[in-house]
C-alpha cells in the first residue's frame, strides 16, 4: 500500500485505555506511567465524554492554585480532562490527521466508528509508519530554534514560559553547555516522589533521571522548584547533518519526542517530534 493511502485504521492502537469522569488523577496518572502512554480516555456509561493528556495535568496542576488547597491526586479527573474531544473516523487519511495534529495542537485523536470508541491514533502511531520511516533530508532541514532557561530558573518561569511559546525547554549551564531538557512531561509528574495515601509511592517513569520534587513547587528536601530540578538529564543529543531518519530512529531507540541538536558542542537547534510530522503533513 502506498504511504499516501495508509488510514488511520492502519495505525491506531488498541486497547484504548480509559477512566471515568470521577475517577481520581492518582489513578489516570498511574495508569499513564504504568502504561507508558501520554493519555487515556474518558469514558462514562460506555461513551467517550473527554480525553486526559500529560499537557493537561502538568499545566494544570501547576497553573490552578485551587488544587493547591487539597491533595491534587484526588482532584477528580473531570476537572483536568478536555471534554468533547476531536474524534476522527477509522477511514481517515493518516496524511490528514498529521494535519490535524499540528492545527489543533494535540497529540492523539480518538477513532470512533458509528459512535463506538474502535481506538486511538497518536504521533506515537505515525512516527512508526512509513510516512515518516520514508522521509528524506537532515535534521537541519526540519530542526527549529531552541528556547533555552537556565538551570536556576524558577518552576513559575518555567510553566509561564511554555505555556506562553508552547515550547520545550533546552536546560542550560552557567557556561552555555546543555545540562537537559524539560517537556509536559516532567511537569506532569513534576511530584512523583510524593506517597499515595496507603503509603506507596507512584510508579517511577523509565527513562533518564528524573528529579524528585514536591507538589506546590517545593523540592523533596525543601526550597524551591528550579529548572535543573525539573529536567531530564542528560538530554539526548543529534547533529545537524544527520539524516532524518536516523534522528527518527534514535526518538524511537532512545524513547523520547526531542533531540537537542548540537553541533561542535555547541546548541544550534532542537528537533521536536512536531517538526517530524510537519514534514509528513506537506
Amino acid at each position: 500500500m502506498p504511504a499516501s493511502s495508509l488510514a488511520v485504521a492502519d495505525l491506531m492502537s488498541r486497547p484504548v485505555f480509559a477512566v471515568s469522569s470521577r475517577d481520581t488523577m492518582a489513578h489516570a496518572r498511574n495508569l499513564m506511567v504504568r502504561h507508558r502512554i501520554s493519555r487515556v480516555l474518558v469514558m462514562d456509561g460506555g461513551q467517550l465524554t473527554g480525553i486526559l493528556t500529560k499537557k493537561d495535568i502538568g499545566y494544570r496542576l501547576l497553573q490552578e492554585a485551587a488544587w493547591r488547597r487539597r491533595p491534587p491526586d484526588q482532584v477528580p479527573v473531570a476537572e483536568f480532562a478536555t471534554r468533547n474531544p476531536v474524534t476522527v473516523a477509522p477511514g481517515t487519511y493518516a496524511r490528514t490527521v498529521a494535519g490535524l495534529f499540528l492545527s489543533r495542537k494535540i497529540g492523539g485523536v480518538p477513532v470512533v466508528d458509528h459512535g463506538a470508541v474502535e481506538g486511538i491514533v497518536t504521533k506515537g502511531d505515525l512516527m512508526k509508519s512509513a510516512l515518516v520511516t520514508g522521509l528524506r533530508g537532515s535534521v537541519r532541514d526540519a530542526m527549529e530554534d531552541a528556547e533555552t532557561v537556565n538551570r536556576w530558573h524558577s518552576l513559575s518561569h518555567v510553566v509561564a514560559l511554555m505555556r506562553e511559546r508552547d515550547r520545550k525547554l533546552v536546560v542550560t549551564n552557567n557556561d552555555g553547555s546543555v545540562a537537559g531538557i524539560i517537556t509536559e512531561t516532567n511537569l506532569a509528574f513534576h511530584d512523583e516522589s510524593r506517597q499515595r495515601p496507603g503509603g506507596s509511592a507512584y510508579e517511577e517513569p523509565v527513562g533518564r533521571n528524573k528529579h524528585p520534587v514536591m507538589g506546590g513547587g517545593q523540592k523533596a528536601g525543601g526550597g524551591p522548584v528550579t529548572a535543573g530540578d525539573l529536567m531530564t538529564s542528560p538530554a539526548i543529543t543529534v547533529a545537524p547533518v544527520s539524516t532524518l531518519p536516523y534522528a527518527v530512529n534514535l526518538m524511537q531507540s532512545e524513547q523520547v519526542n526531542n533531540l537537542v541538536v548540537v553541533e561542535h558542542n555547541t546548541l544550534v537547534g532542537i528537533l521536536k517530534r512536531d517538526d517530524i510530522i510537519k514534514e509528513v503533513a506537506k
